[in-house]
């Protein structure tokens, strides 16, 4: 019995003979519940982040720099995952959550007039380089290349917004539920990961997933206590 790919037949063959299922049939199964769960769950992780600020009419404390580079991370790993033929239960989210993240840096671009040169620039060379990625036309040693630079790219995403938050003495309009979300997914994805057979880079890219959303609630505490 499949349904989405998830093969219910192992668990279920067990049950019928009253027995517990094995470790071998039981984890890919939850791996793959896990997984469309966290696919589900994405479609609204960046929603309370652009609800805060179309409500209140501001990106005060906002690092927009941050919300670009997660931009250009998701682009990356969900070119990366959907040209490798990883199942759509291991990398699904990063469609939604790549479409969430472009229009919470277009509505911060909205609230942040006007635009210097070097932000319409970054904007223009997206968009021009972006479609190239995501249908996978670049060279193979590049698109690894690149799918390695993750690493770098989801942790510096972090420390615009960590400085800015730090500095301010508050964390602006940044959605502590958004972050939470992040955090959460983060922690599931690892364990997906490693059940789905992801590459060895995949998997480290999540760990820094998780990395990257811990350093932010950590430097937002650092700094209210700092300056209590």
């Amino acid at each position: 019995m499949s349904f989405l790919g998830i093969d219910f037949s192992c668990a279920l063959g067990s049950l019928r003979h009253g027995q517990f299922p094995e470790k071998d049939c039981l984890l890919p199964l939850i791996s793959k519940l896990i997984g469309y769960a966290l696919v589900a769950a994405s479609t609204t992780v960046k929603l309370p982040q652009i609800m805060k600020i179309l409500k209140n009419g501001s990106v005060r404390g906002l690092s927009v720099v941050s919300f670009e580079l997660e931009v250009v991370g998701y682009t990356i790993a969900l070119a990366y995952c959907f040209n490798k033929g990883l199942p759509f239960s291991a990398y699904g989210e990063l469609a939604f959550l790549l479409i969430q993240a472009i229009i919470l840096v277009a509505v911060i671009y909205y609230f942040s007039q006007p635009l210097g040169l070097t932000t319409w620039i970054r904007a223009l060379l997206y968009c021009a380089v972006a479609p190239t990625i995501l249908a996978g036309q670049i060279d193979p040693v590049l698109f690894e290349a690149l799918y390695a630079s993750q690493h770098a790219i989801f942790l510096c995403a972090r420390i615009p917004q960590i400085w800015k938050n730090f500095s301010s003495k508050s964390t602006g309009e940044l959605s502590f539920l958004t972050c939470l979300m992040n955090f959460g997914g983060s922690i599931a994805r690892v364990f997906t990961s490693m059940q789905e057979n992801a590459p060895q880079s995949g998997i480290l890219v999540f760990y820094y997933f998780v990395l990257h959303n811990i350093f932010n609630p950590i430097a937002n505490i650092l700094g209210k206590e700092k300056f209590r």
